[in-house]
């Protein structure tokens, strides 16, 4: 794992789609101002010195998610990874990744992409009718956009992974969704669940329940441990940390940590707060352009943050499951949904296939 790793919003919360269930337009809707701007050069060469300066030498992740980062432009990507290169003078080991829904992506992007070895995360909710609720200002599926840059990404040779959006309806058609992907050749996926806005307790399609979150964990998870015993891995990352962890291993995903750790989210304006889900005006650390990483991760509010995911629920102290669900994971995802009937029943009905991945 990087010692640091810093979340980057180069465009804030702007984006050329208009995504049913979308988190960060949620999370940008509680702030004063939704939308801080794109990220100007000085900020991020501000950020940037920064970053290695508290990195000291250790390597250092920059993540770059939105909104949709792509809308800052190439140049802000091609100024950026050379400022890395011009102040990293005690030569950090410099890891890059990026989320995108794909619609603007080029072939250019895409060599750019390889050239600096961007892990890219594509964000695409299984095949054309599985990604329905992603759609533009016009009302129209990005399916065949996203597909695009997909191929221009096997094209160039670009790492990436799929992610997925989990709601009910993905849940309920889980086989042909998993199918889909395995049939385009995409290896590595991440189902992530969808959140409701921030207070809302809303039923529809786009939230599963107990039941069909727990359904599509046992049914995918067998698909997924029938591939691994045929020798057709497809890597799922949330099964992985499972895996992992039921091995005695670390967890590598946030959420599984069973508690908050230390990051840095950096906004358009040079804002800084401690979660990508806590972007928000009570998280604000303080502003790149004023304060350094050190000395905002040594505020009071980043110490609150932390201390605040600690505690582990009464129900979770005796559960046999504790060990692998940690309290349910993240504590945004705890907010939107209590799971917990759902890892009861998926570790009681396929923990003996655990045993599948012993070495």
């Amino acid at each position: 794992m990087p010692a640091l790793s810093i979340m980057i919003k180069p465009a804030s919360s702007l984006c050329n789609l208009r995504c049913k269930y979308c988190f960060y337009c949620d999370v940008a809707s509680h702030r004063d101002v939704f939308s801080l701007g794109v990220m100007k050069e000085e900020t991020a060469e501000k950020l940037i010195k920064s970053a290695l300066e508290f990195a000291d030498g250790c390597s250092v992740a920059f993540a770059f998610q939105g909104g949709e980062p792509l809308i800052a432009g190439l140049d802000y990507f091609k100024t950026f990874t050379e400022t890395v290169d011009k102040y990293n003078q005690k030569h950090s080991e410099i890891f890059y990744s990026i989320q995108t829904n794909g619609t603007l992506v080029t072939d250019e992007w895409a060599r750019f992409f390889r050239e600096k070895k961007f892990l890219v995360g594509l964000s695409l909710d299984g095949d054309y009718e599985g990604n329905k609720f992603r759609i533009d200002d016009k009302g129209q599926n990005s399916y065949y956009k996203i597909t695009a840059a997909a191929n221009k990404f096997k094209k160039h040779g670009v790492e990436f992974n799929i992610l997925t959006v989990l709601t009910g309806y993905c849940a309920e058609n889980a086989e042909r969704i998993y199918k889909h992907f395995r049939s385009q050749g995409y290896g590595y996926l991440q189902f992530i669940p969808c959140l409701r806005p921030m207070g809302d307790k809303t039923e529809s399609e786009l939230y599963m329940t107990q039941e069909q979150y727990s359904d599509f964990l046992i049914r995918i998870f067998n698909l997924y441990v029938k591939d691994f015993a045929r020798g057709k891995y497809m890597s799922i990352r949330q099964f992985d940390n499972w895996v992992r962890m039921y091995l005695g291993e670390r967890a590598e995903q946030c959420g599984l940590m069973g508690h908050c750790t230390h990051q840095f989210v950096a906004e358009g304006n040079g804002n800084i707060y401690p979660c990508d889900f806590y972007c928000t005006d009570e998280w604000l650390l303080g502003n790149i352009n004023e304060m350094s990483l050190e000395e905002m991760s040594k505020s009071e509010k980043a110490k609150a943050f932390i201390m605040e995911s600690l505690p582990v629920p009464a129900k979770c102290k005796e559960c046999r499951f504790m060990p692998l669900c940690r309290a349910g994971g993240c504590k945004r995802n705890r907010e939107s949904a209590d799971y917990c009937e759902s890892y009861k029943r998926f570790f009681s009905a396929c923990l003996p296939l655990f045993r599948m991945f012993r070495r």
